[in-house]
């Protein structure tokens, strides 16, 4: 699977982790920033990876910044995408199972490499239910 990855400086020490883990489960795995923790704007990387995902170059997204909650904001204001914060493996498979996310967003300053790792085995292990869940989440496209 192709996965786009991006994060600000709160959460550049994390994504090289994450990345590390993608890269050892055999994903492909597109790094769009940033690569230091010098402070940056988190929106220029959440816009870049849910671009990606939505113009169907990567098949899903990572987002990582302080909290999760900028990025998954940013990420959703790009059509096509269905961002989830992400703080448990249990919501991470009910983001995909219920509302069929496409990228994960992570607080780096509140959860960790392990709670991350297993978050993303339920994601990927996840599939979409479909059925009401289908209907609700048409009614989030525009």
């Amino acid at each position: 699977m192709k996965i786009a990855i991006g994060s600000d400086h709160a959460g550049y020490a994390l994504k090289k982790t994450v990345y590390a883990w993608l890269e050892k489960q055999g994903h492909e795995v597109n790094d769009m920033g940033t690569w230091s923790e010098e402070s940056v704007d988190y929106p220029d990387y959440a816009r870049k990876v849910a671009e990606a995902v939505a113009r169907g170059e990567q098949d899903q997204g990572v987002l990582l910044c302080g909290t999760g909650v900028g990025v998954s904001i940013v990420a959703n204001k790009v059509r096509g995408i269905r961002a989830a914060l992400v703080f448990s493996p249990d919501i991470a498979s009910l983001a995909r199972q219920h509302n069929n996310a496409n990228i994960m967003c992570f607080p780096a300053r509140f959860t960790d490499g392990e709670t991350i790792e297993k978050s993303l085995d339920n994601w990927f292990a996840a599939e979409f239910e479909g059925g009401r869940h289908e209907r609700r989440v048409a009614k989030i496209e525009l």
